[in-house]
């Protein structure tokens, strides 16, 4: 590369965004995975069967948008997760703040709360569904319930990490237990609550599509199932990449709501 033609790309780089480069090199990796795809499946070093491939994959997008049942099933899916997670996460981030205040219910609870963590809260879908029906309340409750506990979790555990010096200090100029949580325990832990949003965005998700794996005939937990007891891989496929423009979505909702609070 000659010095002009160097001087030349540089400020190009220059003139061209940050964001924009990325996306632009965002783009280029997925088109360069697609086309190995395609290619591999082409000259039949995978088998097409197994993996499907991309050319099918748009094929059938393109069959489930124009019939409207992709708009449709990643519309339902979209709302059991974000009801749940907003349910679930809500609630769950209050009750944690709210357990700095009260010492020893945190210290009685701790057990179980460790209990219902580390149980796979999967195994709850059965009972949720004979509670709640195979309608849309059994899978925005398994939503629920499993960002709940990692909320809750979550806000205690930063909740406790906020700053001691500030806590006495706060004390030492006479604040009662409840200002010193307004003033300094909630705004310490946002960041925390904040983190435990993000991680509840893939929990909500799942709970969402295990319901309807579950019991359910609509949304992309169904779609994706009954596409796999098909072996059309094309339409899982299809379910999936929904699925993760769902789950960007609500990244995207969650970095505005970060900027926005601006710790």
């Amino acid at each position: 590369m000659t010095t002009i033609e160097a001087t030349q790309a540089n400020v190009a780089r220059r003139l061209m965004p940050p964001v924009l480069r990325i996306a632009l090199l965002q783009l280029a990796l997925l088109a360069v995975l697609l086309a190995a795809w395609e290619i591999a499946i082409s000259f039949k070093w995978i088998a097409v069967y197994l993996y499907g491939r991309p050319s099918g994959i748009f094929a059938k997008a393109s069959i489930l948008i124009a019939n409207g049942e992709l708009l449709r099933d990643a519309a339902l899916t979209a709302w059991e997760a974000i009801a749940g997670f907003l349910i679930g996460t809500i609630a769950g981030s209050a009750v944690g703040l709210l357990l700095w205040l009260f010492p020893t219910s945190a210290a009685v609870l701790r057990p179980y709360l460790i209990a219902l963590n580390g149980l796979p809260k999967i195994a709850l879908a059965p009972l949720i569904i004979v509670w709640f029906g195979i309608g849309i309340s059994s899978k925005i409750a398994i939503a629920a319930i499993i960002t709940f506990i990692v909320a809750v979790i979550t806000a205690q555990q930063g909740a406790k990490e906020v700053d001691s010096d500030l806590i006495k200090l706060m004390r030492s100029l006479g604040a009662s237990r409840w200002k010193t949580w307004r003033a300094v325990v909630i705004p310490g832990a946002m960041p925390w609550i904040v983190s435990a949003f993000r991680l509840n965005v893939g929990f909500a998700l799942i709970g969402a599509v295990v319901g309807e794996y579950i019991a359910s005939k609509e949304g992309l937990g169904y779609m994706i199932y009954y596409a796999g007891v098909l072996y059309d891989l094309n339409a899982v496929w299809v379910g999936i990449a929904a699925l993760m423009a769902v789950a960007l979505l609500m990244y995207g909702a969650i970095d505005i709501l970060e900027r926005r609070l601006r710790f």
